[in-house]
């Protein structure tokens, strides 16, 4: 569990630096929504084509695939539910909570537990595929038409995808990984700069959010956020969990993975989502903080539990 602690440490140090930043007024007020365009339209395109480009097909296009999109889609159906129908929260609410409920931390955290932890980074490419091929593209639909405020044709639902470079990376990367082609030198080299700036970029960005804010749950949601927080930690692992051992039959490391996996906190990537859709930004704030720390003692359990 070494690495599971260090991951987190990471992560709490690069917020931490975000968090100084704004204590000292060095940036203006508007660095975190600048940085949080700056990650969302450039850098995280370029971490996604490489990651993407680089993973075995037959890695991505596995039964932790499955395990991942049935376990993703009952966490945000049994939010999307409750909020929608039962609370009448509103829809980007709604799709904020349902991301934060099951759009997982596979990249700074899952991609370095997968590595020190399993020994293989492909465990969690499943994962980042169904993300950002299905959850991901569904989401920014839903977000463009609440931002845009008008009712959606199907030239526009079936254009958005295109328009969105996230998801054209995610799509071209694995177009790359299944017919076995490489990214040239000459394209790499640059994307590589551009792509190491995702995940810092995104942690100060949400570190410098962090200035003034109150504590989760004291902006007037804190049943919305109880709710993502047990989908996250608890329910979305124990599906994970019950699909990968009884369902598909995996044991030893792939069942731990497969676990562990539905078990990380939410990504930082929503809270950029938030921020670029201007849609329950301080939601998005506390949802990644509270998950980021519960799923402390979650994987430590589900390790001591599995190994």
């Amino acid at each position: 569990m070494l690495a599971v602690l260090q991951g987190l440490t990471t992560i709490g140090v690069v917020v931490g630096v975000g968090y100084l930043l704004a204590r000292t007024s060095l940036l203006p007020e508007s660095t975190p929504v600048v940085l949080s365009r700056l990650v969302f339209f450039v850098a995280t395109p370029a971490l996604l084509l490489r990651t993407l480009a680089g993973a075995s097909i037959h890695s991505v296009l596995s039964s932790g695939l499955a395990v991942t999109a049935i376990a993703t889609s009952v966490a945000v159906l049994i939010f999307v539910l409750i909020a929608r129908w039962g609370w009448k929260r509103d829809v980007a609410t709604v799709v904020i909570g349902a991301l934060g409920s099951s759009y997982v931390n596979a990249g700074n955290l899952g991609i370095p537990l997968a590595v020190y932890v399993f020994g293989d980074a492909s465990y969690v490419a499943p994962v980042m595929l169904y993300q950002l091929v299905v959850l991901a593209p569904i989401s920014f639909v839903v977000l463009d038409v609440v931002e845009s405020g008008r009712r959606p044709s199907w030239r526009r639902v079936i254009i958005q995808p295109v328009r969105n470079p996230v998801i054209l990376a995610s799509v071209l990367g694995i177009v790359l990984a299944a017919t076995g082609q490489q990214i040239p030198e000459i394209i790499d080299a640059p994307l590589t700069l551009i792509a190491g700036m995702a995940v810092p970029g995104a942690l100060i960005a949400f570190g410098i959010s962090l200035r003034g804010a109150p504590l989760p749950g004291r902006g007037g949601r804190a049943g919305d956020l109880a709710l993502v927080t047990v989908l996250k930690i608890v329910i979305m692992p124990l599906v994970a969990f019950a699909l990968a051992r009884w369902v598909f039959g995996l044991e030893g490391v792939p069942l731990l993975a497969a676990t562990m996996c539905a078990a990380l906190p939410t990504a930082q990537n929503v809270f950029v989502y938030a921020v670029r859709y201007r849609a329950s930004v301080p939601f998005a704030r506390d949802v990644v903080s509270t998950t980021t720390l519960l799923c402390i003692p979650a994987l430590v359990i589900i390790a001591g539990l599995l190994s």
